[in-house]
């Protein structure tokens, strides 16, 4: 996972052409933050806690910390009306539905796949603008969304998948069912416009992500856990305390201190970064395939989300 907010709806983005100093700080810590989610996601998982506990946990946890931000700040606010479509397609979609997915393709994929694509939504929102917002796509976005697509096909490689043993072809659907959930997400805030900044609104939507994985929880895993050992503990806590909503406010610092081009592809290079801490510490093999089908999608993603002149 690369952002927990929609770019489309990120503060305003500051026009100067000086790179603030603070701004890249905070850049280069939402990279690091973020991108070290999906490894320690997957030892926990492998230590024994239940992804979907796992999931449950982290979305409590952020929510608090988000809370208490705001608090900090004095930006803690109640949604009004306009709010609550953003805030149910982001608290369901974005965080609910794609925890609960991606979460539980992290038990069969390796990390670094993950990463990957778990951060194919900038492709599916190609066809998707089109389809409900009507939007006019630029040729290019339709060769970006061509390019990721065609790094999706070969990072799940069909002919070679052991159709004996299915667990990492469904985990690999899993986790383009959550792209797509996180996709559909943002079209809506697209087109609702809450009044409240998608900072602003985190906190109700971790509540609302994690009354929506709670029955998911009852009825899938009702025997599961956080895990026993410390590894478990220590990356929920990380993760949900730490990466996941200091991470958030990094991007939204960033994206409103430094130009759109600079800030859109630093943020690219956070699910490089993830398959880099996955060779390195989960000792994953960068294998051609993965190498490709990565080259591919991040290609796409950043042809898609290049600004259309430079700021």
């Amino acid at each position: 996972m690369t952002r927990v907010i929609p770019a489309a709806q990120a503060p305003a983005v500051s026009r100067h052409g000086a790179l603030s100093p603070l701004g890249l700080v905070q850049l280069f810590a939402s990279v690091i933050l973020l991108a070290s989610a999906w490894p320690l996601t997957k030892l926990a998982i492998a230590a024994g806690a239940t992804p979907l506990w796992f999931a449950e946990g982290r979305a409590v946890l952020s929510g608090i910390i988000a809370s208490i931000l705001l608090l900090a700040f004095g930006g803690f606010r109640r949604p009004t009306r306009p709010d609550l479509p953003a805030l149910f397609a982001i608290g369901t979609l974005q965080l609910g539905l794609y925890f609960a997915l991606a979460h539980e393709a992290a038990a069969w994929v390796q990390a670094g796949r993950v990463a990957i694509l778990a951060n194919t939504t900038t492709i599916w929102v190609v066809p998707l603008s089109l389809i409900f917002l009507r939007e006019a796509m630029p040729v290019r976005r339709w060769i970006a969304a061509g390019i990721g697509i065609a790094g999706v096909v070969v990072l799940i490689d069909p002919p070679a998948v052991d159709y004996a043993n299915l667990n990492t072809l469904i985990g690999q659907l899993l986790l383009l069912g959550a792209a797509l959930s996180w996709s559909v997400a943002i079209i809506v805030t697209r087109a609702a416009r809450p009044n409240l900044s998608m900072f602003a609104l985190l906190p109700w939507c971790f509540l609302i992500a994690s009354l929506v994985l709670a029955p998911l929880v009852l009825w899938h895993a009702p025997d599961g856990t956080f895990g026993h050992q410390p590894i478990c503990w220590i990356a929920l806590g990380y993760i949900g305390l730490v990466a996941g909503p200091l991470g958030t406010w990094c991007v939204m610092e960033a994206t409103a201190k430094l130009p759109a081009l600079v800030s859109s592809l630093g943020f690219l290079t956070t699910p490089a970064v993830s398959l880099l801490i996955a060779t390195v510490f989960l000792h994953e093999p960068l294998t051609p395939d993965l190498l490709a089908g990565s080259a591919l999608i991040m290609s796409g993603v950043a042809i898609a989300a290049w600004p259309r002149r430079a700021v």
